[in-house]
């Protein structure tokens, strides 16, 4: 999985959104079980994914709050 930019993410719907969210969480969720058994060189890469689930966040509140 790749992680998408804000512009690219504003394009899509909330449904949508939601799925990029659980597939992010997963990843986070990999990364994290990687630290842990000491197999994660690129430790760079939890915050990067922390940021992106922020991110992805934030568009769908930006979404829910526009559509009220």
């Amino acid at each position: 999985m790749k992680m998408k930019e804000i512009k690219d993410l504003r394009k899509l719907e909330i449904s949508d959104l939601k799925k990029e969210l659980v597939d992010a969480n997963k990843k986070l969720f990999e990364l994290t079980m990687k630290l842990e058994s000491r197999e994660l060189k690129q430790t760079h890469l939890i915050k990067s994914w922390r940021r992106y689930i922020a991110v992805i966040n934030t568009v769908i509140n930006e979404k829910w709050f526009n559509n009220i």
